[in-house]
């Protein structure tokens, strides 16, 4: 294999490398050789659109997709996009996945043997409003176990993509939450190098989204470019 360190990303640390070798994966699918640029075509920057007929009311309540509550702490899970000059991004369609609250995924690879939720698909999205705002009523998802190293747990996270009007703008990020003990022992949050840019995948306990009696607020903004972007996924 040529040297990987011609092919690293380059804005300044704030995103993963293509190959982590404490992250097992990457080493099969990191660049063996430099990357090649294909040029975009006009239908792949302008189609499809996304528009609001796209999304239903409720898509955005993980919690209302069955007949029953699903089992776990319910979180309110909200922020913002915006660009690297802080402007909002309006009628970004974010969608969301994540694990229920014993850390199971239903999914048929899935072979955790944690309890499966019968009201929880784990599975959501919306479109942000003018001012680049989401929001998600969820279920605080569990850690599990994945077999990258001795003793591997991922911590507990939930998975964002962004699209904007087309497929081919689509961004992938995690999302964790303060104060989780296994983020230090995490490859895939470990793997970004600066550690600002790092922290900026935890969210953070928001007072303001809060229910009484309810469910727990957690903000976390969205920065798709520049210095201070939000690490995207490899």
């Amino acid at each position: 294999m040529s040297d990987p360190a011609q092919y690293r990303r380059s804005r300044q640390g704030t995103q993963p490398e293509y190959l982590y070798e404490p992250y097992a994966s990457t080493q099969k699918r990191s660049p063996a050789k430099p990357l090649i640029i294909l040029p975009q075509t006009l239908s792949e920057v302008t189609g499809p659109v996304f528009g609001h007929d796209d999304v239903k009311a409720g898509d955005n309540d993980l919690t209302r997709q069955h007949g029953g509550d699903p089992i776990g702490e319910r979180i309110v899970v909200s922020g913002r996009v915006l660009d690297e000059n802080g402007k909002p991004v309006a009628n970004s369609l974010v969608e969301i996945w994540q694990a229920n609250a014993a850390g199971r995924y239903p999914h048929k690879n899935d072979n955790h043997d944690a309890p499966l939720d019968p009201n929880f698909s784990g599975g959501g999205r919306t479109l942000t409003d003018a001012e680049g705002r989401y929001r998600f009523l969820t279920i605080k998802p569990g850690a599990y176990p994945w077999g990258n190293h001795h003793n591997a747990w991922r911590p507990a996270h939930i998975h964002f993509s962004l699209f904007g009007l087309a497929f081919a703008t689509r961004l992938v990020t995690q999302m964790y939450f303060p104060g989780d003990p296994l983020l230090p022992y995490d490859p895939m949050y470990t793997s970004i190098p600066d550690d600002m840019a790092r922290n900026r995948l935890i969210s953070t306990f928001d007072w303001e989204t809060t229910s009484p009696e309810y469910a727990l607020g957690y903000r976390f903004d969205i920065i798709l470019r520049g210095r201070n972007a939000t690490p995207m996924e490899k």
